[in-house]
């Protein structure tokens, strides 16, 4: 992993809007305020509020990672704004700011730290129109990017080459700049990879043209008066956690999975919500009740499994929405596979008694991914999955190493010392990494269930039924 030296040739984001004052009184150091003061910005690949209302997002558990091995609390100043973050860094108003690019092309006085994730910059496009080839294609065309990155100066660098090319900064965040390309606002723009990969997943009309440029890095950026022990503590924070894994789980949480769908998953699942989920919107809020899984959850698996198809039936005779076997479906009480209600109650138990049956130690969201690769493969295989991580050095409670695991369980060398043998195990990765998929754009655009059920009885006996 690159760590940039302190006052290396570097621009944060491609701009810093004025010069930093030497002049300017550092934040406290954290260990005299017992608080990290950290400015961000308010993004879906950076910090952001989920649906039941706690924070999440890549620099929100990074951050948080880091203030607890301090053993201080954390203040985020989010800023609606790259722009807002670039001056908040300037006065200065926190220690760092965390979920913002870097460059190794021209000076700054911003000091940084250790690059965590490599992005591209990419040229995105509306499908509904031809695709550019190059960048001569772009002359003439009305382009849009976020102000305060580092896609002006890319672009400069070309626009020597292609006289007609020109374009706007907008200072609105990327998310809000790839809804325009989508909605035929305008005819280009360009932004981050991640960002792009994560808009794909709500728009399916958005795709990748070509790169701009080489990769960039992202680095919390520290002020010219940071303190050096604070950076010294970061780097080592950051070589930690790339050495014990926590670094590629954290990304694997965020981004492990977000190329998994294609145009048509994407435009096949937003169709269906607004055809066909309204009809069945009242037995995924009955299974949340009866279970405590989050409705849009038990919704996404029964998609992967079934497209909402209450009459789906497989050559193997798994059979309804839930894609139910007829030994599961008789373990759960269900009569009737092909009834919706039936089979989503019962699916959303399953589940639940998977999540239950692995080790208390898992933590979310891997105990999540766990069980339901579970529920496509059986719980058997999927802990010879875990017997064969640990065997192979892998950690056995984590779904980004199990997930390279599963698929050698088809592998005869491997499965032949496990106990239930051969299984795809590739298969059950694939379901799994969809699902997750669909769970996001179903929360995106579905709302949370409001329960009004006692917490007491949310669980209840697996074989309770309700009428």
């Amino acid at each position: 992993m690159r760590i940039f030296p302190p006052f290396s040739a570097l621009v944060f984001c491609g701009l810093l809007l004025a010069a930093c004052n030497s002049h300017e009184k550092p934040a406290p150091p954290p260990d005299k305020t017992d608080e990290l003061v950290v400015i961000t910005v308010n993004s879906p690949d950076t910090y952001y509020e989920n649906s039941d209302g706690s924070y999440a997002g890549l620099e929100f558990d990074l951050v948080t990672e880091f203030a607890n091995e301090l053993g201080v609390g954390v203040k985020f100043k989010v800023m609606p704004r790259l722009s807002q973050a670039l001056l908040a860094l300037e006065n200065p108003q926190g220690h760092f700011a965390a979920g913002l690019n870097i460059t190794d092309k021209h000076g700054s006085g911003a000091r940084f730290g250790t690059v965590y994730q490599r992005t591209q910059p990419q040229v995105a496009y509306n499908t509904d129109y031809p695709k550019p080839k190059n960048i001569q294609d772009l002359a003439g065309r009305s382009i849009e990017i976020a102000a305060g990155t580092s896609h002006a100066e890319r672009l400069n660098e070309v626009k020597q080459q292609v006289p007609g090319l020109k374009w706007n900064e907008v200072d609105i965040p990327a998310e809000e700049l790839l809804a325009k390309l989508a909605e035929g606002k305008i005819d280009y723009a360009i932004a981050d990879s991640t960002q792009i990969n994560l808009a794909k997943n709500f728009y399916p009309n958005l795709r990748t043209a070509f790169n701009l440029g080489e990769e960039t890095g992202k680095a919390w950026a520290f002020s010219p008066n940071a303190d050096p022990e604070l950076l010294e503590k970061a780097q080592k924070f950051f070589k930690r956690i790339e050495q014990d894994g926590t670094l590629k789980r954290l990304l694997d949480r965020y981004y492990g999975h977000i190329q998994r769908l294609d145009q048509m998953d994407v435009g096949g699942i937003l169709e269906k919500m607004r055809t066909t989920l309204p009809d069945l919107r009242d037995h995924f809020h009955h299974a949340e009740e009866l279970t405590g899984i989050d409705w849009r959850l038990i919704a996404a698996l029964a998609y992967k499994e079934s497209h909402w198809d209450r009459l789906a039936t497989s050559p193997t005779n798994v059979r309804g929405i839930m894609m139910l076997t007829e030994s599961t479906a008789d373990r759960m009480k269900v009569t009737d596979r092909l009834d919706a209600r039936q089979s989503i109650l019962a699916g959303a138990r399953y589940l639940l008694l998977l999540k239950e049956m692995l080790p208390p130690r898992i933590a979310e969201p891997d105990r999540t991914w766990i069980a339901l690769a579970a529920y496509n493969l059986g719980y058997g295989h999927v802990e010879d999955a875990r017997i064969l991580a640990q065997r192979l050095g892998s950690s056995p409670d984590s779904w980004v190493d199990l997930k390279k695991i599963l698929p050698l369980l088809s592998r005869s060398e491997y499965f032949v010392n496990l106990k239930h043998g051969y299984a795809r195990g590739g298969e059950a990765v694939i379901l799994t990494e969809s699902v997750r998929t669909y769970h996001d754009i179903l929360l995106r655009y579905e709302r949370a269930y409001s329960r009004n059920f006692a917490a007491t009885e949310a669980i209840g006996p697996l074989h309770r039924s309700r009428n």
